[in-house]
């Protein structure tokens, strides 16, 4: 089968879209989120989108086939929370390493089963490994800047166990994203180094960042070029963006990174802006018009949605991907 070093020289490939979006849609309760074996767990668990990879996996595997079918060739496990830093809130530290592998599993099986039917577009598994709601770089007390929340120990630690199971379940890649703290995404590349170098086995790795607002810069204060920097020194498959803004106001940072590095380039924009409501409104089509103006210009190599993007966002990116070359790597940059 090929890898994806080998589909992404041939092709523009697809990301899937939002899996919370999707989620929403089945109004889940309490007694949902618990399934059987959490029934009497003694603390709330609904909104831990995470755990419905054990309480209702149907609904997951569901989710991802959604994706595959609308042209998708990657998705991304649910395991977007899944440190034990972020599940610390639902009280479920410990069951960090079951929901990773039991996520990346549930991906790996509908991967496969679409590949099988189709070996021409074989379909790959990214682990997603989300920026967990602390920062390393920033004090979340004003009255005290010298603090932190969490140190890049800690950091390194959760993410190794997220990592190793993350592998054990069958991912092809894995994803650091929605980098809001640099230093919190050092702590994770630096984690799948240790796992890479302690089971002498190679995995690709997607970086994406998050650009806050029209400052242009991450939430701890990175410029698209400083960012880049700072994770450079890791071999990576590709640097990108992903949610914050839309795809429209997200291109001229797109343009700035084609411009300094000769990585592949991915993107993964929510579907434009938030309404008063916190809902999103941008339809397939309005986004469909966006990613063609990427194509047009170059920009990037893997392309896929974020917040409020469904199957339907998808399939019209997937169709408008395919009329395009990848972006061509600059050998040298200027």
């Amino acid at each position: 089968m090929a890898t994806i070093q080998q589909a992404i020289q041939n092709r523009i490939l697809v990301l899937d879209g939002a899996m919370g979006t999707m989620l929403q849609r089945h109004n889940f309760s309490e007694e949902d989120f618990r399934g059987q074996r959490f029934k009497d767990f003694p603390h709330s668990l609904k909104g831990n989108n995470d755990l419905l990879s054990i309480t209702q996996p149907a609904a997951i595997r569901d989710v991802h086939a959604q994706y595959f079918e609308a042209g998708a060739d990657i998705v991304e496990t649910n395991t977007f929370s899944s440190t034990t830093i972020g599940m610390a809130d639902y009280h479920l530290e410990d069951l960090v390493y079951d929901l990773n592998f039991q996520s990346a599993k549930i991906a790996r099986e509908v991967a496969d089963e679409f590949t099988a039917k189709n070996p021409d577009k074989p379909r790959f598994v990214a682990g997603s490994i989300g920026p967990t709601n602390r920062t390393a770089s920033m004090s979340p007390d004003v009255n005290d800047p010298g603090f932190r929340a969490v140190t890049f120990d800690d950091l390194r630690i959760a993410y190794k166990q997220q990592v190793e199971a993350l592998m054990d379940g069958g991912c092809d890649l894995l994803l650091v994203e929605t980098i809001f703290d640099t230093l919190n995404a050092k702590a994770a590349l630096f984690a799948i180094e240790e796992v890479k170098e302690e089971r002498n086995i190679d995995i690709p790795i997607m970086v994406s960042g998050t650009i806050t607002d029209a400052s242009g810069r991450t939430l701890s204060g990175q410029t698209v070029e400083a960012f880049l920097i700072s994770i450079s020194h890791i071999p990576l498959l590709s640097v990108g963006f992903n949610c914050a803004l839309g795809a429209d106001q997200l291109k001229p940072y797109l343009k700035r990174l084609a411009r300094n590095t000769s990585l592949n380039i991915s993107a993964h924009p929510n579907a434009g802006l938030p309404n008063a409501f916190g809902q999103y409104d941008q339809t397939a089509a309005e986004m469909q018009v966006l990613i063609r103006e990427y194509l047009e210009e170059n920009l990037i190599n893997i392309i896929g949605g974020c917040c409020g993007t469904t199957p339907e966002h998808i399939k019209l990116i997937a169709e408008v991907a395919a009329e395009f070359k990848p972006r061509t790597i600059l050998e040298t940059i200027e």
